[in-house]
């Protein structure tokens, strides 16, 4: 599937940004139409598909591809463009792709074969780095430290820009922000996008402790009351997480409990636990930020991810029970609805563009369980796939999950996320998993190395360390607020039963209008 969509890449689209898939062309951004958000934000007139493949093809082992590509990022792309992004676009499908590979590229240990470049002068470090600082206008002349949702690659924030962003995008930089100052040995990125993280933080209800999911950066009045784990919201949460993991600094783990445990308190609807007891299953709710009462009856794919982030912290029974409502409703469809609404057991967006979200939790809850369910429902997700969304070249769009329509578009990240942990939840001998090495995913897939050399930082004296930081003190537990077992293994017994006892199974069929 990757290479049938990377070769149709290379072959009618590259330089462009995007594949149209069903007419075999390019696309680049929509210059006629600048508040064409869709594609504008995403689309920068700089071979977007190449760079965000990048990693994968080192995953896979393909180092004569991924030299190639690495070469011809090298050579052919540049930032200097008049394009308006979106700077949270920019910085997971982009600079995260190009630290990726310069990491990948420098490992001595070349864990994926010999990715090495002949000759290599740390030229998409380079790349990475200028990038970052055209998005950097963005932190400027903002009251509340939180950045401008887009910035235009050569001048900077536009006149006429919005003064609204969402929580997600404001506050999901840090681990590709972070990682680019350590590398750098430059703190500016890192104290930037940590300055915007904490200045959300501050921004929380004192009642409920919930985020809103849109912000007026030059006031901090919440313009979007909703609090969810779905669009506008998602990765913050992960990025808390990630971030602790990547660089150890305490004071993001800190959020992260927080914040799961705010999340427990007042998005959490459903029985207590996932595999026993009486009542509706689990489920996470959009709910108003100071109340907690409910706002709407909608769930979107993109909470999808939200069973992977708990495996992370160790909670995998109730990632068990929430997967297995995603996975239901991917089963009705064969896909999954850009939002669906569980009252109304319908679509209330019923597009899908080829989103990864169900197969990251798929992929993270089969090394957590190493359950063989988990390889049947990634099966089930391929043929689904392969029988609706493959197009003449390429694979595109759902327009419609339930009329089966196509869009001529193909997402960037069907390549790096999509196919990656598709292929990665099949390839038990991946070195990702027996290298040896310890790695991380963006939250755009792209892979990087859990490295001593990240969890030093250079600029003690700017981000002001806890007393007597020479000696820190031993790092907060990771602690799984609803947790029924905390990092436990699911015993032997339990790897070859269905997850989820066959009762709940049903019901959770039952709830989305399978039986």
């Amino acid at each position: 599937m990757f290479v049938f969509g990377y070769d149709s890449y290379m072959e009618h689209a590259f330089p462009r940004d995007e594949l149209d898939p069903l007419h075999c062309r390019g696309r680049g951004p929509d210059r006629r139409d600048p508040s064409n958000l869709n594609i504008n934000d995403v689309l920068g007139n700089y071979s977007l598909t190449l760079i965000d493949a990048l990693d994968t093809l080192a995953v896979m082992g393909n180092s004569s591809e991924f030299q190639k590509a690495v070469k011809l990022v090298i050579d052919t792309v540049s930032f200097d463009k008049d394009s308006t992004v979106q700077v949270f676009e920019a910085t997971i499908r982009v600079l995260g792709s190009l630290l990726s590979a310069h990491i990948i590229i420098t490992d001595t240990k070349q864990p994926f074969g010999d990715m090495s470049i002949k000759d290599y002068d740390n030229e998409l470090l380079h790349l990475a780095h200028d990038l970052a600082v055209r998005l950097l206008p963005a932190f400027e002349n903002t009251k509340t430290g939180i950045p401008y949702p887009r910035v235009n690659l050569k001048k900077g924030v536009p006149p006429d820009s919005h003064n609204e962003t969402c929580t997600a995008g404001a506050g999901s930089l840090l681990v590709e922000f972070g990682i680019l100052s350590r590398l750098l040995g430059d703190s500016t990125f890192e104290w930037v996008a940590r300055r915007a993280v904490k200045a959300l933080w501050s921004l929380r209800s004192n009642n409920t402790g919930l985020l809103g999911n849109v912000v007026n950066i030059q006031t901090g009045h919440w313009v979007g009351k909703q609090s969810g784990l779905g669009a506008g919201s998602d990765s913050f949460y992960e990025y808390l997480l990630k971030s602790y993991i990547l660089f150890g600094e305490k004071e993001d783990l800190e959020m992260f409990n927080a914040a799961y445990q705010n999340i427990q308190n007042h998005l959490r609807r459903g029985r207590e636990a996932c595999n026993e007891g009486e009542g509706d299953p689990p489920l996470y709710v959009n709910v108003n930020m100071y109340t907690g009462q409910l706002m709407n009856t909608w769930i979107d794919s993109l909470q999808a991810f939200f069973p992977g982030l708990q495996v992370l912290i160790g909670d995998v029974e109730d990632a068990i029970c929430l997967h297995a409502f995603y996975y239901a409703i991917w089963k009705r469809y064969g896909a999954l609805p850009e939002r669906y609404n569980w009252q109304l057991q319908a679509p209330d967006v019923p597009f899908y563009p080829l989103r990864p979200e169900l197969v990251e939790s798929t992929y993270l809850l089969y090394q957590a369980t190493k359950n063989p369910f988990y390889l049947h429902v990634g099966m089930d997700i391929l043929q689904s796939l392969e029988k609706y969304t493959k197009a003449k070249c390429g694979y595109a769009t759902l327009h419609h999950v339930v009329e089966k329509t196509k869009e001529d578009r193909m997402e960037s990240f069907f390549l790096s996320e999509t196919c990656k942990y598709l292929y990665l939840l099949f390839d038990e001998e991946n070195p990702v998993h027996k290298s040896g090495n310890k790695f991380m995913f963006t939250t755009e897939g792209h892979v990087v190395s859990v490295d001593e050399r990240f969890r030093t930082s250079l600029w003690e004296d700017i981000l002001p360390a806890q007393e007597g930081s020479a000696h820190k003190s031993k790092p907060p537990e990771l602690k799984a607020a609803n947790f029924s077992s905390n990092c436990n293994r699911v015993p032997d017994e339990r790897r070859y039963l269905l997850p989820l006892k066959s009762n709940y199974m049903r019901q959770i069929d039952r709830m989305v209008g399978l039986i």
